[in-house]
């Protein structure tokens, strides 16, 4: 067969990759460091070497025909069973070396990566660790796409292909505003939040999601989103100016409060409203015996936390 005679490359498919999802020649050649002409080149090379058209040029953009369309979702699929192969040599070569791409929450980030950035340090020095902070739909597209390799995050995430390592469980607490009724009250029952009034993050965050989902187990239907922030320091800047009162998981609190002598944080009966932060991989990654080593040490590392581990 004439097909067999050309076998597309590696580099073909990569150029076609980019354009596929950039759409665009230029940004699409800036993405993966090739010059245009080179990227253009690719492309066309590998039409003639599959004997289809996979773009539709105008002077204007770029569109995928339909053929295009199809063996779009092909190529990243080869591509990402080629780097699943690099990366297995490289996981049996040499355990934590090389480059790992760590996707965090925002609700996460400041208060745990502390202890993370540590233990890597001093435990896995030739640990390449690149971190980037994104909100949980985000982290899993570029999980379940190979950007990133492994997530630090709020669980349970129930999506197909993705495995979690649990690390530990964290009570929240409620913040107040210095002045208020139910400011440093211990033991408080959750039917005090069907009347307070609550603030929120925005849209796309886990923790707001989670802060519903309390609110609804505590009896009450809705929250109205009258005012809403894009973190947590300024959610307690809000609170602190008695716009209202917010949970916040026991990990955030101390650095949050600290920031700001007018408020006062109450605490719930048990068991009080928790959420449970993991390591996700994707099911079956090379690397998964890494780390699992790594969620155990994690768990080792988190005992000073104001949290209870969770073995997975």
């Amino acid at each position: 067969m004439s097909s067999r005679k050309r076998q597309p490359s590696l580099a073909q498919l990569r150029a076609f990759d980019a354009v596929a999802e950039h759409l665009h020649f230029r940004d699409a050649a800036a993405a993966i460091g090739m010059s245009q002409p080179a990227l253009s080149g690719a492309v066309s090379a590998l039409e003639e070497a599959l004997g289809v058209t996979l773009l539709e040029r105008t002077t204007r953009k770029v569109l995928l025909s339909p053929a295009g369309e199809r063996l779009a979702v092909r190529a990243k699929a080869v591509l990402a069973e080629v780097g699943a192969l690099l990366e297995e040599a490289e996981a049996v070569r040499a355990p934590f070396t090389g480059v790992l791409r760590l996707g965090v929450i925002p609700t996460v980030a400041p208060y745990l990566l502390p202890t993370v950035l540590r233990l890597v340090h001093d435990r896995y020095p030739d640990l390449d660790l690149q971190v980037h902070e994104e909100q949980t739909a985000s982290l899993l597209d570029g999980l379940t796409t190979g950007r990133l390799d492994l997530l630090l995050l709020a669980v349970p995430l129930g999506v197909p292909g993705v495995s979690e390592l649990p690390l530990f469980d964290e009570d929240f607490v409620l913040v107040t505003p210095l002045d208020h009724r139910l400011g440093g009250r211990e033991g408080l029952e959750r039917s005090v939040l069907r009347e307070l009034k609550l603030l929120l993050l925005d849209e796309g965050h886990c923790l707001r999601d989670q802060a519903l989902d309390i609110c609804r187990e505590a009896g009450r239907a809705d929250v109205p989103a009258t005012t809403t922030a894009a973190g947590l320091s300024t959610l307690v800047q809000l609170v602190a100016g008695g716009l209202g009162v917010t949970l916040l998981p026991r990990t955030a609190v101390r650095v949050e409060t600290s920031r700001s002598s007018r408020l006062r944080t109450a605490s719930f009966a048990d068991p009080a409203p928790t959420r449970r932060v993991a390591l996700a991989m994707r099911t079956g990654a090379a690397r998964s015996a890494e780390y699992e080593e790594l969620a155990a040490a994690l768990r080792e590392a988190m005992a000073g936390l104001p949290v209870r581990t969770v073995h997975g």
